[in-house]
């Protein structure tokens, strides 16, 4: 009788344990973006980047800790209502340990409670406003991508300059107005005389490009309209003779295609998040060559988020030794830094924002590039940018 019970307790045993075991030996990640919708583009370049980060830092084995990663893709088509439920499904359905994404920053505000009702950690690349790791913040949120404060302060060091009168154009978007919103409050110097917010598909720019000339014509000294803007073409406000009233147009940077517009503006500075000949480390140079072996082309800016956001999710997962738990990779991820094709990075404790480099630019028209070169005028590193906690923690 007693060996009888033995017996069941070890098939039982066998039984309880056979299920955790192989569950145990698969990683899962959940990488929800554009795959189509207005930013398809850069969700292309986030994908391609994140599985070519994970390839290079699991040296070809896509294995941490013995464990394999296993990467599912889905498509929020940009939609916020599809964002949500997809990542719903991640966590319930396909049991995910970590999801990435997604692309634009209305997509991502409508997925933030969605990781803390599932207790599970979101990954933020490359949605970029400020309340994602700010007002909007739960502690399952972390972000390889840059935030509205890093572009508008990074932005500030280029055009914060006495003399100079500004006036901002951005997507009517949390995007556009959190990145306006830390825009203004990073400028000290110049001055800013007018918002000008247009809707997200604008492609009729004539009124609002009206509306800045009008505010910006009569002021001395240097004028300029600063852009912040995804997808489409807003320097088409430039075929309104911004030269005959003497205005300039400053942006940040961007993805290759659209800073073929940026041919046309000589000499125009920014501050850009990546681009693909300024960062000197190795990983970077890592990424440059794999990205022309396979494509024969070299790599965009949000390519590099990806790789980052890749590079993130090993570090961590190195670290915790495989354990995919979220309260595990919180306390790991909290503080870590990671080499990415920036250089180091660092998740601030306080918001788990990656605490980053940026790079001030001024463009240089090369007849070998279709786009307009952002030649480094310098590195702004992470800690010359007082970069302000927003959360409520």
């Amino acid at each position: 009788m007693q060996r009888r019970n033995l017996i069941t307790l070890a098939v039982l045993s066998t039984a309880f344990a056979a299920p955790a075991f192989s569950q145990s030996k698969d990683i899962k990640i959940a990488h929800i973006y554009s795959k189509t919708g207005p930013l398809e583009a850069y969700g292309k370049q986030t994908a391609t980047g994140f599985m070519m980060g994970l390839d290079y830092a699991t040296g070809g084995t896509m294995t941490v800790a013995g464990k394999k990663l296993v990467v599912i893709e889905k498509d929020d088509q940009g939609k916020p209502d599809q964002g949500k439920s997809l990542l719903a499904a991640a966590y319930g359905d396909d049991k995910v340990d970590i999801a990435v994404g997604p692309t634009a920053s209305p997509v991502a505000l409508a997925m933030l409670p969605v990781a803390e009702e599932y207790k599970k950690i979101l990954l933020v690349e490359p949605a970029v406003a400020d309340s994602i790791t700010g007002d909007k913040w739960n502690k399952y949120i972390f972000r390889t991508g840059r935030n509205s404060s890093q572009d508008a302060i990074a932005n500030a060091v280029a055009l914060d300059k006495a003399g100079i009168t500004i006036a901002t154009m951005a997507q009517d978007s949390a995007f556009g107005r959190d990145g306006v919103k830390a825009f203004k409050e990073a400028i000290k110097k110049a001055k800013l005389v007018h918002e000008e917010y247009l809707p997200p598909a604008t492609t009729d720019f004539t009124a609002g490009a009206q509306r800045l000339i009008d505010k910006l014509k009569g002021q001395p000294g240097r004028k300029v309209i600063f852009i912040i803007w995804a997808g489409g073409n807003p320097f088409k406000i430039a075929d309104m003779d911004l030269k005959r009233f003497g205005i300039e147009i400053a942006t940040g940077g961007n993805i290759l295609p659209a800073m073929v517009s940026y041919k046309q503006f000589p000499g125009m500075e920014g501050a850009a998040y990546y681009y693909f000949g300024m960062p000197k480390n190795p990983v970077n140079e890592a990424m440059v060559s794999r990205h022309y072996s396979q494509f024969k082309a070299p790599p965009d800016f949000f390519t590099a988020g990806g790789f980052s956001a890749a590079m993130a999710v090993v570090a961590a997962l190195n670290a915790s030794k495989g354990d995919a738990s979220a309260n595990t990779l919180i306390k790991t991820m909290e503080g870590m830094s990671f080499d990415t094709p920036k250089g180091k990075m660092t998740f601030r404790k306080d918001d788990h924002q990656a605490m980053q480099s940026m790079y001030h630019f001024k463009i240089k028209v090369d007849p070998a590039f279709a786009w307009g070169v952002p030649e480094l005028v310098r590195e702004i590193k992470a800690e010359e940018m007082n970069i302000p906690i927003r959360n409520k923690r």
